[in-house]
């Protein structure tokens, strides 16, 4: 196996390659002239050199909100990363439900919702509202998805029951809130549930959010992962090919790139 040609990166600040970095942060102390000098040792500390505080204001009482210019000597080889991704064969609206119709022969169902204690709602929206994101249209607007959007605060078990009344081909977990992790304990909660009853390796099981990758997702049993930025129609192009898989309509030993294997 060849082994790609470096490709060295460092961070763009001013100019390419100076290395310059912006970071920010809060400290649990008052603001002044003292815990500015203290975001600034932090930063030194943090390996980096020429630090200047660019930014400091008060987050609450006791607390200081700081920006930091920086610079870092540390540089990577971008060409030895490899981590997967989800890249699929893109069709529009129309010709996505145009292939639908020809070859899956039936409405696809397809269940989300923001589970757990999160309340925000904005992703799941986002993705399966009928006025979509980014003027690309949700999965409420495809005439062959049959799509149900359960809303906020939905416990694990009561979105997998209904999406088992319905024989759901795919469903849809919204995390929004990452606190102490806390959306990946809600995932890993929601896969047990699905291994429980069933599912897991049955239905299309997505996992969504801003702190969301590709990776993260496989890593905790689902089978894809979109973070900031996804389009319903990504979404949308995932589920059916995943189904024509299941279905038997697309070679199963066939992977788009980062696709789990």
């Amino acid at each position: 196996m060849v082994k790609p040609t470096k490709q060295i990166i460092r961070p763009y600040g001013d100019r390419r390659d100076d290395g310059v970095v912006q970071l920010s942060f809060t400290l649990p102390v008052p603001l002044s002239e003292k815990a500015k000098e203290a975001a600034a040792q932090f930063a030194k500390k943090m390996g980096f050199s020429d630090v200047k505080v660019a930014a400091a204001e008060r987050a609450a009482d006791n607390y200081s909100f700081f920006i930091v210019y920086a610079r870092s000597g540390m540089y990577i080889d971008y060409a030895e990363i490899d981590v997967p991704e989800v890249v699929i064969k893109k069709m529009g609206f129309d010709d996505l439900n145009a292939f639908i119709e020809k070859k899956v022969k039936r409405r696809i169902v397809v269940f989300g919702a923001c589970t757990g204690t999160d309340t925000h709602t904005v992703g799941i929206d986002a993705i399966l509202n009928m006025k979509g994101y980014a003027g690309d249209y949700g999965l409420e607007r495809y005439p062959w998805f049959e799509a149900y959007n359960l809303g906020s605060q939905v416990p694990n078990e009561d979105l997998i029951a209904k999406a088992v009344a319905k024989n759901a081909d795919a469903i849809l977990v919204s995390q929004i809130v990452t606190q102490r992790d806390v959306h990946k304990d809600n995932s890993r909660q929601f896969i047990d549930v699905a291994k429980a009853k069933g599912l897991h390796g049955r239905v299309t099981l997505l996992l969504g959010g801003p702190r969301v990758d590709h990776k993260l997702a496989l890593d905790l049993g689902f089978d894809a992962g979109f973070g900031p930025g996804t389009k319903p129609s990504d979404v949308a192009n995932f589920i059916v090919h995943a189904l024509l898989k299941r279905m038997g309509e697309e070679d199963p030993n066939t992977h788009y790139q980062g696709e789990p294997k």
